[in-house]
C-alpha cells in the first residue's frame, strides 16, 4: 500500500490548520486548561503536536536535529500569531522532509534515527519503518485534533455558565 505524500499531506494540514483555527476563535481562553486531572490547554495541545511533528518525520525521517522538551510542550502559553508561524514553518518544513521519504523501503535503515523509547507509543515495538513513523505522526495529530475540539467545547461552555 502506499500513499502520496499529497495524499498525506492533505490531511497532516487539514489537523494542524483544524487545530490552528481552534487557538485563533478562542483568543487567550486558548491558553487555559479544563478543570481536569491532567488536562492540557489547547495552545499546549498545538504546541505538542508541533513537537511530534518536528520529532517524529523531522528527526527520525529526515535526520533533523531537534532540541524537543516534550514536558515543557504541555506548558506553553502565548498567543495565536506566534503559533500560526510555528504552525506555518512546520508545514514548509514538513514538505522538506518528505523528500527523505523513499518508497518501497520497508526496512529500518530508511530512518535516520529510532524513535527515542521516552516517546514510542508502542514499547515492545521493535520495527520501526518510514511508513509506520509517518502513520504514528498522522494518528497522533487526529486524535490531538479531537481533543482539542472537546478542550475548546468544555472551556467555552464552563465560560457560558460563568
Amino acid at each position: 500500500m502506499q500513499i502520496s505524500p499529497d495524499d498525506y499531506l492533505t490531511f497532516v494540514d487539514r489537523a494542524l490548520d483544524g487545530m490552528m483555527g481552534i487557538i485563533e476563535q478562542m483568543g487567550d481562553l486558548a491558553n487555559r486548561s479544563p478543570d481536569l486531572s491532567g488536562a492540557n490547554s489547547p495552545y499546549a495541545i498545538l504546541v505538542h503536536c508541533v513537537g511530534v511533528c518536528h520529532y517524529w518525520i523531522g528527526t527520525l525521517i529526515a535526520g533533523r536535529h531537534t532540541d524537543r522538551d516534550r514536558p515543557a510542550e504541555f506548558q506553553a502559553t502565548g498567543g495565536a500569531a506566534a503559533l500560526r508561524a510555528a504552525v506555518n514553518d512546520l508545514k514548509r518544513q514538513i514538505r522538506l522532509d518528505l523528500r527523505n521519504v523513499t518508497p518501497d523501503v520497508d526496512e529500518e535503515q530508511g530512518l535516520a534515527a529510532m524513535p527515542n523509547a521516552e516517546y514510542t507509543p508502542l514499547p515492545d515495538r521493535t520495527h520501526w519503518t518510514q511508513g509506520a513513523v509517518l502513520m504514528h505522526t498522522y494518528e497522533e495529530l487526529a486524535q490531538h485534533h479531537g481533543q482539542m475540539q472537546l478542550t475548546r467545547d468544555i472551556l467555552v461552555q464552563g465560560r457560558r455558565q460563568i
